[in-house]
C-alpha cells in the first residue's frame, strides 16, 4: 500500500514510462485489492494504464519487466527468524518457479519479505532460466538507515553522506561500515570517522541501532516499518533501471559469486555495488580491517546456517 503511489506516479521507472501494476495477493485478500485498485484509479495518474488485481501466478508473473517479491510468512514479535524459513521456502519456491515460467528472462526480481537474502537465494534456485544476477534482496532500507544516522549525528542533511555500506545479511547480524563513506561539509567532503570524531558511537551504538531499526519500529508501532521500506524500494529499483551516480554506491543483496571479500559464494549478500546499463557490479578493492572482517565473516556465518537450513527443507 505505502509503495504503490510511489511506482504509479513514476518516481521509479521514470517519468515517460507507462506502467501496468499487476497485484498478486492470496484469495482471502482480494476484496481488500479491489479497494486499493480504486484508490489507485481515484489518484488519476496519466503513466498508470492498468492495475490487475489476481491470486494466481499464471496472470501475476506473466511478461513481467520487475518484480517486487514484498510479501513473506510476516515475523510477528519474539518470533525467531528459523521458524520463518520453512514457510518461506515454500512460497519463494513457488515463486521462483512461477518467475521462470512466466516472466521475461529479462526480469529484474527484488525480494523485499524477510528473511530476504535466503528467500532471495531460494527464488533464484527456483528460477534456472533467469540470470541469477538478475535476482537481488533489500538492503538499501538498512544503507539509508545508516546514512540517516551519520547524516543525524553531522548536523547535515542524509543527501550529503555517501558510500556507507551494509555487508552480510539483512538481519540483526549485518554490518553497517562506514569506514569508506564520505559526507560533505561547509562544502568540504570529509571521510564519515572525521567528519562524526567519535569512533566509539561508530563502532557501538550506531552500528547496533541500525541493526535493531527494524525491531525498533516494530516496538513502537506494532507493525513493521511500511513508509520507509517502500522509500527504500523506490530507490533500490531506480537505481537498478538508471544506475548509480559516478563515484558512489550504494548497498544490495546479490550473489557473491566471485566476489574479491572471501565471501562464500553460494549466498545472496550485501555488498557495495554500482550499477551501469541495469547490470550492477560490485565494488572491489576496499580495504577492509580486522574490525570489519570480524563482523563481515559473523553475518557471513548467519547466512551459510540460514542458506543450509533453507536448502533441506528446499529438498523435501
Amino acid at each position: 500500500y505505502s509503495l504503490l503511489y510511489s511506482i504509479a506516479k513514476g518516481d521509479v521507472f521514470g517519468k515517460d514510462q507507462p506502467i501496468i501494476l499487476v497485484l498478486l495477493d492470496i484469495p482471502p485478500m482480494l476484496p481488500v485489492l479491489d479497494g486499493v485498485v480504486m484508490e489507485l484509479q481515484d489518484c488519476a495518474l496519466p503513466l498508470l494504464r492498468d492495475v490487475i488485481p489476481t491470486d494466481k501466478v499464471e496472470v501475476a508473473f506473466k511478461d513481467l519487466d520487475a518484480a517486487i517479491l514484498v510479501g513473506s510468512m510476516p515475523r510477528k514479535e519474539g518470533m525467531e527468524r528459523k521458524d520463518l524459513l520453512k514457510a518461506n521456502v515454500a512460497i519463494f519456491k513457488a515463486q521462483g518457479t512461477a518467475l521462470d515460467q512466466y516472466a521475461k528472462k529479462t526480469v529484474k526480481v527484488l525480494v523485499v519479505g524477510n528473511p530476504a537474502n535466503t528467500n532471495c537465494l531460494i527464488a533464484s534456485k527456483s528460477a534456472p532460466s533467469i540470470p541469477k544476477e538478475n535476482f537481488s534482496c533489500l538492503t538499501r532500507l538498512d544503507h539509508n538507515r545508516a546514512s540517516s544516522q551519520v547524516a543525524i549525528r553531522c548536523g547535515v542533511s542524509s543527501n550529503n553522506v555517501k558510500n556507507v555500506i551494509i555487508w552480510g545479511n539483512h538481519s540483526s547480524t549485518q554490518y553497517p561500515d562506514v569506514h569508506h563513506a564520505a559526507v560533505m561539509v561547509n562544502g568540504q567532503e570529509v571521510a564519515a570517522y572525521d567528519a562524526v570524531k567519535d569512533d566509539t558511537w561508530l563502532q557501538g551504538d550506531f552500528i547496533s541501532t541500525v541493526q535493531q531499526r527494524g525491531a525498533a519500529v516494530i516496538k513502537a508501532r506494532k507493525l513493521s516499518s511500511a513508509m520507509s521500506a517502500a522509500k527504500a524500494i523506490c530507490d533500490h529499483m531506480r537505481d537498478i533501471w538508471f544506475g548509480t551516480k559516478e563515484g558512489e554506491f550504494i548497498s544490495m543483496g546479490v550473489h557473491a559469486g566471485g566476489n574479491s571479500y572471501g565471501i562464500p559464494e553460494d549466498l545472496i549478500y550485501s555488498f557495495p555495488v554500482q550499477i551501469k546499463n541495469k547490470t550492477w557490479k560490485v565494488v572491489d578493492g576496499l580495504p577492509i580491517n580486522d574490525f570489519s572482517r570480524a563482523k563481515m565473516d559473523a553475518t557471513a556465518a548467519e547466512l551459510v546456517e540460514e542458506r543450509n537450513t533453507a536448502l533441506d527443507f528446499l529438498s523435501l
